[in-house]
């Protein structure tokens, strides 16, 4: 089945640009923090896929395509030429495992590709608790990948992803935070069936929380995503079109640690697969 085929050449592609194509916030991501401020952060997501989506229409079959990804990433403070900026850098790895109809898919772990990034903190008003920001987070090919594998943790490719985002207090206990992302992408010259590739991304997300009290609060948030059309050898694939919600919470058990629990999964896809489970965590330490 020739659309089978080209369907599972596809898969390796939308997995990688769902996790990379844009860059998923967490509530308060974009919260002012006092120059010298040091942040080490640990990130995991697992997620399950059993439906895959051509346009908006469902393929035939029994899928399972699994993603246990964290990341490891370290954030600095500090002021610059009467700018105060957030130097940051983020290593991914994983595991991705394909299994039932698209068991020949296979596995792979190892390490994904490090990302370097710096926020631009351009307005700040302590009385509102408001922030306005600019971030770049530059994507290297550093990570695992093989043309003769169909999943990959790495792209072969560098990426430029540009994220603007607003954040404020709508009320005492009530934060909200808006963000939109573009990503433009490098071409890959060693990808099975030629050079890929693919056109501007971009991503609108926004956020909500609730604060209980000064160590708990209450989040919410709702993203859509447009991957960009892929093009290689002559074709052009529509572009994976993802909308996802999560909720969670964040609890601070002292001032200086944080843990987020969240849980989501997407609401609609096109030309991918479709999330039915994500759970994310994350453990932050201020020092």
């Amino acid at each position: 089945m020739k659309f089978l085929k080209n369907s599972l050449v596809a898969i390796a592609v939308s997995l990688s640009l769902s996790q990379v194509h844009a860059v998923d916030l967490d509530a308060g991501d974009y919260d002012y923090a006092p120059s010298g401020t040091n942040l080490a952060i640990l990130y995991y997501q697992h997620a399950t896929r059993d439906a895959l989506y051509s346009g908006s229409d469902k393929v035939a079959g029994n899928y399972d395509l699994t993603s246990d990804v964290g990341i490891a990433r370290y954030v600095h403070y500090t002021d610059v030429a009467g700018i105060h900026i957030a130097p940051q850098i983020l290593i991914p790895f994983g595991r991705l495992d394909a299994s039932k109809d698209i068991s020949d898919l296979g596995s792979t772990s190892g390490l994904g590709d490090i990302i370097l990034a710096n926020t631009f903190f351009l307005y700040n008003d302590a009385s509102t608790h408001s922030t306005f920001g600019i971030t770049p987070y530059l994507f290297l090919p550093t990570g695992e990948y093989s043309s003769s594998k169909a999943l990959n943790l790495g792209e072969n490719r560098y990426k430029l992803n540009i994220q603007a985002a607003y954040t404020t207090r709508l009320a005492p206990k009530l934060a909200w935070d808006v963000s939109a992302d573009m990503t433009v992408y490098g071409k890959n010259t060693d990808a099975a069936g030629g050079d890929i590739k693919q056109n501007i991304g971009y991503q609108v997300q926004t956020n909500t929380r609730y604060f209980l009290n000064d160590k708990v609060d209450l989040r919410a948030g709702i993203s859509y995503s447009n991957a960009g059309d892929v093009k290689q050898a002559g074709i052009t694939t529509d572009a994976m079109k993802q909308t996802k919600f999560w909720l969670g919470t964040g609890i601070s058990p002292t001032p200086t640690t944080q843990l987020i629990v969240a849980y989501g999964r997407d609401i609609k896809v096109e030309n991918g697969f479709k999330e039915d489970n994500r759970i994310n965590l994350r453990f932050l330490k201020a020092f």
